[in-house]
């Protein structure tokens, strides 16, 4: 809604929202009285027009709060109503972006994940933190352990190892039911230490560079996407480099760790100065990586220049390739993929407000058919492994699962490698009889696939 002076303001998302600066560096953006009185005055506004009812468990549970209250209004909730709501939060950033009418500019002012988050940091600051979550979220130190122990970490901790598995639900609280993420002994930066020579009839060769970000999460738990991608920029004749300073800080940001994430941003926007400076895209490997590199951490340092340089350079690696097919053509030799793909378009990646690229992308691989589902998988990171919270993830991600199961593709991708693995898990019990559950497998990999690079 625009305050342009040019008459009464409009009702609705008729003009471009936009989100606030975030005032991690100011001391009211952690006061605890201030931050739920701010709670009260938008999930008033939340009460009164109920469209996020399906989008996820938090609003459900703010409107059961509301209605089983004495008044029936948002004035007989608190604190403890704003816990529930706020646990069952994932910042997906879904409200924000595709059902609330009173975003910025609208008067109402209205951005439940950044109050979320605000609340969050607020609870942080005055020493309620979550011990367990905030350990899981130190994903270079966890990666770094791991990775010299990876088949004696993975056995460990395999869903059918179930005495151990107990054991680690009673001590860590991490649910014995959930698939948790495979360790490898070479970390995608140990398989990638040189780079290799664009393919100098690439249509791209001699115009294009790319410092691929290998994400935390691909660099100790999915090496074969930064491979896969590396080798599908370098056959296009891009000149690639994989990089990877340290985590995004998309786990410490669901903490409420704001200042750590702030800093971060820092580190990184400086590691990758030098490529930017130099004419190189930066291409981020998975979708939270790529929000909060966008859009989160510009909004957390809007001063910075690095940071701003950083945002601008950035793109996800579907967004990536279909942008390079515009502009120079791909390489032929694109082979059809038997069986057709089903891409779960994650919540980051529509967050990021770029479209289904990943979709695009996989179109452009002749006679296979490639299916959409945007619906949330409900995993949210530490969300869906907790005990407290799996069982929501579950709750949340099931009709996805079932979209899923109902296109019965041989292949399941998703811009998110949590929530394809939550996914592919929650499969288990929804394909019919008879029908094999689909490989799990991310984009640029069915890509690399494509081309026979894989």
């Amino acid at each position: 809604m625009s305050d342009s002076g040019q008459g009464p303001p409009r009702e609705g998302s008729l003009d471009a929202p936009f989100r606030r600066p975030i005032e991690w560096r100011d001391g009211d953006y952690y006061d605890l009285a201030k931050v739920h009185d701010e709670l009260q005055r938008q999930f008033d506004v939340c009460h009164t027009c109920r469209r996020c009812f399906n989008l996820c468990d938090s609003f459900p549970r703010l409107f059961d709060a509301i209605d089983e209250s004495a008044t029936g209004e948002v004035e007989s909730i608190g604190t403890k109503e704003h816990d529930h709501v706020e646990q069952a939060c994932t910042l997906c950033d879904m409200c924000f972006l595709t059902k609330c009418p009173y975003v910025p500019p609208h008067p109402f002012d209205i951005d439940i994940p950044h109050l979320i988050l605000r609340y969050r940091a607020a609870k942080r600051r005055a020493g309620e933190r979550a011990f367990v979550r905030e350990e899981l979220g130190k994903t270079d130190r966890n990666g770094k352990l791991a990775a010299p122990l990876a088949p004696i970490a993975n056995w460990a901790t395999a869903r059918k190892n179930t005495p151990l598995r107990k054991l680690l639900e009673a001590i860590a609280q991490i649910d014995a039911e959930v698939e948790l993420p495979k360790y490898y002994s070479k970390t995608a930066t140990d398989r990638l230490r040189g780079p290799l020579a664009p393919n100098p009839d690439g249509p791209a060769f001699g115009q294009k560079k790319v410092a691929l970000y290998a994400t935390c999460f691909v660099d100790y738990n999915a090496p074969d996407t930064a491979v896969a991608a590396t080798k599908v920029l370098a056959h296009q004749g891009c000149e690639v480099e994989l990089v990877y300073p340290e985590c995004c800080g998309m786990p410490e940001l669901e903490a409420g760790n704001v200042g750590d994430v702030a800093a971060r941003a820092e580190r990184v926007a400086k590691a990758f100065g030098p490529y930017i400076e130099r004419g190189f895209d930066v291409v981020a490997l998975t979708a939270s990586c790529g929000l909060m590199m966008k859009f989160e951490w510009p909004l957390m340092l809007p001063e910075n220049a690095a940071v701003t340089a950083l945002s601008r350079a950035t793109r996800d690696v579907s967004e990536y390739v279909v942008e390079l097919n515009r502009a120079t053509g791909l390489a032929p030799g694109l082979q059809a993929v038997a069986g057709g793909v089903t891409i779960h378009h994650a919540c980051h990646a529509r967050a990021q407000n770029m479209g289904a690229k990943s979709a695009e992308m996989l179109r452009l691989i002749p006679d296979t058919a490639v299916e959409l589902v945007e619906r949330c998988s409900g995993h949210g990171g530490t969300f869906g492994v907790m005990k407290a919270t799996y069982p929501t993830a579950v709750k949340v991600g099931r009709p996805a699962a079932r979209q899923v199961a109902a296109k019965g593709s041989e292949t399941l991708c998703s811009d998110c490698p949590l929530a394809c693995k939550h996914l592919g898990q929650l499969l288990a019990t929804e394909v019919t009889d008879g029908q094999a559950a689909p490989r799990q497998a991310h984009p640029i990999e069915i890509l690399a696939q494509a081309y026979g690079l894989m």
